[in-house]
């Protein structure tokens, strides 16, 4: 994200339960994304998302020195009163994150129309190898699986110009071309997904989701676990683009993440919603 916003983690990874530790960025475009795009509130005191960054485990220097690189991203902007710094969205942040909240809040966030693909081929001249590992990365974070060299496939329609433009990534598209694809008959879909995607990894994410959020963490406020959670949910949305549950098995777990997700987060929004409107207060906010 150098003025486009790039994923906190590697897409197509996951880590075993214990070691769940965020990036502070994902953690503040969580909470945005959650609680601050949809809503008519002021410019956040700093003071607000610090305590929030602090219960979660995040240091105050580590908090202050994430602020200011989203500030110099272009995905907060901020303004001072008196001592008080404040940030509030940008339109680049308030794009990103609505892209993302439409996935985030889909009763079927791993559904797509039956056997649509996007597909992406692109050829990468030895005068551009600069631009080849931002745009694996880039198409990674996108859903893309690479099938072989040059060739990726996505489950269900990608707007692949505008993966590229929030990444800043415009002359990666023009060395690419990309189509709506179907299977055609005789193809081995369930092989197809196995050779593109870390398919175990997809799963073990999937368990750490919900062993995870089987009993939120107790130790943490409502507004704290609130932002967890969209947080992890947001990692898990990465990691699992859509793959195809009728081709991994009748026990393929993304349906009850998907539960999981809308159930925990129902149950925390009205207090995490209160406990944000107290800390606004507390803060001087107007």
């Amino acid at each position: 994200m150098d003025t486009a916003v790039t994923s906190p983690e590697a897409p197509g990874t996951t880590e075993s339960a214990p070691d769940r530790a965020h990036r502070p960025q994902s953690l503040v475009l969580g909470f945005l994304g959650g609680f601050v795009l949809s809503s008519d509130l002021p410019p956040l005191p700093s003071a607000v998302l610090l305590d929030l960054l602090g219960e979660l485990g995040v240091t105050e220097a580590a908090a202050r020195a994430t602020l200011q690189r989203m500030t110099h991203r272009g995905l907060l902007v901020r303004s001072q009163v008196g001592r008080t710094a404040r940030y509030e969205l940008t339109d680049l942040s308030r794009s990103v994150l609505s892209r993302a909240g439409e996935r985030v809040d889909s009763p079927t966030p791993f559904g797509h129309p039956e056997g649509s693909w996007t597909l992406l081929s692109y050829s990468m001249p030895e005068s551009r190898r600069d631009l080849r590992h931002r745009m694996r990365s880039r198409l990674a974070w996108a859903g893309f699986g690479g099938l072989r060299d040059g060739l990726w496939i996505a489950p269900g329609t990608v707007d692949v110009a505008a993966v590229f433009a929030e990444a800043g990534l415009e002359d990666a598209a023009e060395l690419a071309d990309w189509f709506a694809a179907r299977p055609m008959p005789g193809t081995e879909v369930g092989a197809m997904v196995r050779r593109a995607w870390d398919v175990p990894a997809v799963l073990a994410a999937h368990h750490v989701f919900l062993t995870a959020w089987a009993t939120p963490p107790v130790h943490l406020s409502e507004l704290g676990r609130a932002t967890l959670l969209i947080a992890d949910w947001l990692r898990l949305l990465r990691t699992d683009p859509g793959l195809p549950a009728e081709h991994l098995g009748p026990d393929w777990p993304a349906q009850r993440s998907a539960e999981c997700y809308g159930h925990t987060s129902a149950a925390l929004r009205p207090g995490a919603v209160a406990e944000l409107t107290r800390a606004l207060t507390a803060a001087g906010a107007p």
